[in-house]
């Protein structure tokens, strides 16, 4: 384990729906390397996926394909706020 310092949420978009199946979340965050986080599903049980990127760019072209693939509502962006719980790779 190590210390991966504190992170940054830059940027962050929800699909709009609140059902535990089909809520879907998005964030961009910054910390020694740019880390995109997506999660499936609600707060307590949604599966939690990330990548990390060394530049933003990259990372943005992750988010944007994020965004692109088909699921359920209408994304919106968000305040920042912190990643989802099981975000952390420690």
């Amino acid at each position: 384990m190590y210390d991966r310092g504190v992170q940054e949420v830059v940027r962050r978009w929800w699909n709009g729906i609140w059902g535990r199946l089909t809520r879907r979340d998005v964030w961009l965050v910054r910390e020694t390397r740019w880390t995109v986080i997506a999660r499936a599903g609600d707060t307590e049980t949604g599966k939690v996926l990330r990548w990390e990127f060394d530049t933003e760019p990259d990372a943005v072209q992750m988010v944007d394909r994020l965004l692109r693939a088909d699921s359920a509502g209408q994304w919106r962006a968000k305040d920042g706020g912190t990643p989802p719980p099981g975000a952390s790779a420690d």
